[in-house]
């Protein structure tokens, strides 16, 4: 891979990595199976082209969030008040969101946003080391760096410690007066926010936005978040969200040498299907491994 093709792959990576971050709310907190992600990454994208089309890229981001949690909020309700399953509800409100997003994007299904501003005109052209324009990763960097702090932050205030109990132990929290449906619904909407903000940053990146972009990205950030937690210590809040950012970074690289090694693009939902099995069978074999190999050494 040249230098080029690595520090595209780290900048998507790094927009990648936000949906991660989302996706690990309802995934690893909640312990709940949110498909209305595909959808809501979707919103933010749709969201952030109209803004954009308006060169008001950061009033894109604001409502890209709002636009996203409404998303969440609407999924938990069908879940907790309609005791629908996560699944069904999740499914549900991403189908519906297909039509919404659609005419958010003024009926048409691809948008081309060059030429208009973007969040990334700040360090246009302002850092650039041996002709590459280093602004952009920079700024997602900033970006990964806040949410990952207000992530840890949140997480460990009153609220967020009762999120996270929801999550281990439900029947519990519900017997100590906590009210676990508001928390489900809240953390539904924290999830999409986060997911929307991944969309909306993914537009202005690419200078795009297409309604179809979001078929995948359930499968995908799981595997961003399964290939950190394989790799890297994922003991306490911080160090498992640096996991998940890492592990994001070099998911994006594996799929970019994958490319340079001749995969069709129409094989990227299989490609990353596998690495998912791949990862998740890692910490099952070890243990087997690791006996097998005590075994020969003993003999």
């Amino acid at each position: 891979m040249n230098f080029t093709t690595i520090m595209g792959g780290l900048e998507l990576g790094s927009i990648f990595a936000i949906l991660s971050i989302g996706l690990y709310i309802a995934f690893r907190i909640l312990n709940l199976p949110d498909l209305t992600v595909d959808g809501s990454f979707v919103t933010g994208l749709a969201i952030s082209s109209a803004f954009t089309l308006n060169n008001q890229p950061f009033l894109g981001l604001i409502f890209a969030i709002l636009g996203g949690s409404l998303t969440g909020i609407i999924t938990g309700l069908l879940h907790t008040k309609l005791n629908m399953h996560a699944i069904l509800a999740g499914i549900l409100t991403m189908t519906g969101l297909y039509s919404i997003n659609l005419h958010i994007m003024l009926d048409k299904p691809s948008l081309y946003l060059g030429g208009y501003s973007n969040i990334f005109d700040i360090l246009k052209n302002k850092i650039i080391i041996n002709g590459y324009d280093f602004g952009p990763l920079i700024e997602l960097l900033i970006i990964n760096i806040i949410i990952i702090a207000l992530m840890v932050y949140f997480l460990k205030t009153q609220v967020g410690m009762s999120l996270r109990a929801t999550g281990d132990n439900e029947a519990m929290v519900r017997s100590s007066s906590i009210n676990t449906d508001f928390m489900k619904i809240m953390g539904f909407a924290l999830c999409n926010g986060i997911v929307a903000l991944s969309g909306c940053i993914y537009a202005q990146y690419t200078q795009t936005a297409t309604v179809s972009v979001g078929t995948g990205m359930l499968v995908l950030g799981l595997a961003n978040i399964i290939v950190g937690e394989t790799l890297f210590k994922t003991r306490g809040i911080l160090n498992h969200l640096i996991s998940i950012f890492l592990g994001a970074i070099i998911y994006r690289l594996v799929l970019t040498y994958a490319f340079q090694l001749g995969l069709p693009t129409s094989d990227i939902k299989l490609f990353s299907a596998l690495i998912v099995i791949v990862a998740i069978m890692i910490p099952t074999l070890k243990p087997a491994y690791i006996k097998w190999r005590k075994k020969n050494a003993a003999n």
